[in-house]
């Protein structure tokens, strides 16, 4: 088979060197974007009088016939082809016949791969934003379903401070807040046009560049061809935002993994998120999160690949730029599939409240208070410190906790003990005590639940 580009050259394509500089096998799942940016491509050609009205027609025609036909599975890609742009220009010719070839009229396959590249960003991004949504709905479900259960705070994994689990659940529909903000900010980016750059220069056709802009939904075009074919700044700030998110997604999984397990058994997950063991009847792995935050290693890798490849590039196109592709679909793909699984599985979690509640209330997590206390009695909060240290540690020796201490035990450390000491050691008052804003009492909880919704349904003026 003849090249499309071959006229220049003596000899065919080394088979090997054929197989090694082709891209079709990952690029064809740019075959939508790439018959939209053509027809927005043709569609300009035509009202620029660069090309017929009748062959334009032609052309579209033809590239919506190859779209129906892909969207069918009717399509045999060859390697021979190289990549989708000649893929599909091939399919074209042999669809409508030589007017085929005046496909490309004006265009280079740099600026054709950049713009299919900038439409897929868009599109996924937008939908990604969607999936996020529906993981926040998750955790603002659960939190309102367990909006007084008390569980351990920790630091350090060591218990430090009792919290409602409700609040620990918010932290992550924080976190996946500024995820959804990065992605939307984004998009500024992504909506930059690069189709009629050509391959670094410009074209000498009288194209109109913000047609097809307009055509395609991109906001402005790239003021500078260079740039405009040579700018993966995009693609790098998408796996950038999400090897955040989905460290954000491991660290939640973390906590899950070891929430599981028999030594915590704060939850269960349900069976259809958790697999067995060949061997040990009795074993429920929480398979999920644990791939989960074994994926994001992938995610990771896929972003300094590409930071990689970039960082000693002239301007303006070099084939080293082909391998941006492979790592984004494949991050696309497992952020998908990871906010996919989460959503169901954070929403059929359940939740062990007994277990949590007798976690906080067998431990010293509220020697806090005891201090602070102290200083409500007029004691500085450094001789208080050092007082319930040694409160502590008299009630680790005698293997008490710190409720379990009488009065007269507590007056040997500070006459300014007082029978009220008590209720400030308990569990709910150590938490409701947290009022501040953001703070961990139910009252604030319940208000940053609001504040989630109305965040979630687009309504916050936060």
């Amino acid at each position: 088979m003849s090249k499309l580009w071959g006229g220049r050259f003596t000899k065919s394509t080394n088979e090997l060197v054929e197989e090694f500089t082709a891209s079709i096998e990952f690029d064809q799942q740019f075959a939508m974007e790439d018959i939209e940016g053509s027809i927005a491509h043709v569609t300009m050609l035509a009202e620029c009088e660069i090309i017929t009205r009748d062959e334009a027609s032609q052309l579209i025609r033809g590239l919506k016939i190859i779209e129906e036909k892909i969207n069918n599975g009717l399509v045999d890609y060859a390697v021979e082809n190289e990549d989708i742009h000649m893929n599909i220009e091939q399919m074209l010719i042999d669809e409508i016949g030589p007017v085929g070839g005046k496909l490309h009229t004006g265009r280079s396959r740099n600026d054709q791969i950049a713009t299919d590249i900038h439409l897929y960003v868009n599109n996924k991004t937008k939908e990604i934003i969607k999936l996020v949504e529906s993981v926040q709905a998750a955790f603002i479900k659960q939190a309102k379903a367990n909006i007084a259960v008390i569980m351990p705070g920790y630091t350090h994994l060591q218990r430090a401070q009792p919290i409602l689990f409700s609040h620990h659940l918010l932290a992550y529909f924080w976190m996946l807040e500024r995820d959804k903000q990065r992605l939307n900010d984004s998009l500024q980016r992504v909506n930059w046009s690069p189709l009629g750059a050509g391959a670094l220069a410009g074209t000498t056709f009288p194209i109109n560049r913000e047609r097809t802009a307009e055509l395609l939904g991109f906001d402005t075009v790239y003021p500078n061809s260079l740039d405009a074919v040579s700018d993966r700044d995009f693609v790098m700030e998408f796996l950038s935002i999400a090897s955040i998110m989905m460290t954000h997604i491991s660290r939640l999984s973390e906590e899950l993994v070891t929430w599981s397990s028999q030594e915590f058994d704060f939850i269960e997950l349900d069976d259809s998120f958790c697999t067995g063991s060949s061997i040990m009847p009795q074993k429920k792995n929480p398979d999920v999160p644990e791939l989960l935050r074994g994926k994001t290693g992938r995610v990771h890798g896929n972003l300094l690949g590409l930071l990689t490849v970039l960082k000693g590039l002239p301007l303006a196109y070099n084939k080293d730029m082909q391998e941006d592709k492979e790592g984004l679909l494949d991050t696309v793909k497992t952020i998908d599939g990871s906010l996919r699984l989460l959503a169901p599985m954070i929403e059929t979690m359940q939740v062990k409240q007994d277990n949590m509640y007798n976690a906080v209330d067998q431990d010293y997590s509220n020697a806090t208070d005891i201090a602070d206390y102290l200083v409500t009695k007029g004691l500085p909060f450094r001789q208080a410190h050092e007082i319930i240290g040694k409160i502590v540690l008299y009630a680790i020796e005698h293997k008490k906790y710190l409720l379990a201490l009488t009065l007269e035990e507590y007056q040997s450390f500070s006459n300014l003990f007082e029978e009220d000491i008590f209720v400030v050691l308990e569990p709910k008052h150590v938490v409701d005590a947290r009022n501040s804003t953001g703070g961990t009492a139910e009252n604030q909880v319940r208000k940053q639940l609001q504040q989630a919704e109305e965040v979630l349904a687009g309504t916050s003026t936060s």
